[in-house]
């Protein structure tokens, strides 16, 4: 099993709107499509993206690049605050999917994956892109294979 975690790319500053309403900017959709390059040839099932717009433009930056019929699967369990555990409980029947979040769940999720509850999280940039895998997921025994930073 393989996962891709993918932070958003840089976004509008806090205060211009409401957090979730955040567009990329020109820098954003630029790294968003550097990350994607990494992502080509990749055997990604489905693409699961925060409802965030700034994870939703995001993810279809990747998606037009990579040529991904399938739509983008919207789910609230990526939003930024949201617990590692409850993402891992969603990822219990699937393999090879992309994710695309936001910080702090980002570093959480890379951290509690590899390592279990209670260690720091990673440090992600914006479009910073991690691969993990291991024969199924396990928390706290996924081995991180890269974090790529555009």
């Amino acid at each position: 099993m393989k996962l891709w975690v993918l932070r958003h790319g840089e976004a509008v500053p806090y205060g211009s709107c409401p957090d979730s309403e955040r567009e990329l900017t020109a820098l954003g959709r630029e790294e968003a499509l550097r990350s994607a390059a990494q992502l080509i040839g990749q055997p990604i099932t489905a693409i699961y993206a925060s409802p965030y717009l700034r994870a939703q433009q995001t993810a279809q930056v990747v998606r037009e690049a990579l040529g991904f019929e399938p739509e983008i699967r919207t789910v609230e369990w990526l939003t930024p605050e949201i617990d590692p555990d409850r993402v891992a409980e969603q990822l219990v029947s699937v393999s090879n999917v992309l994710l695309v979040s936001h910080n702090p769940l980002v570093g959480n999720l890379l951290s509690y994956l590899q390592h279990g509850a209670g260690c720091p999280p990673e440090k992600v940039g914006t479009a910073g892109l991690a691969e993990l895998e291991h024969s199924e997921l396990l928390i706290g025994s996924m081995t991180l294979n890269s974090l790529k930073h555009p």
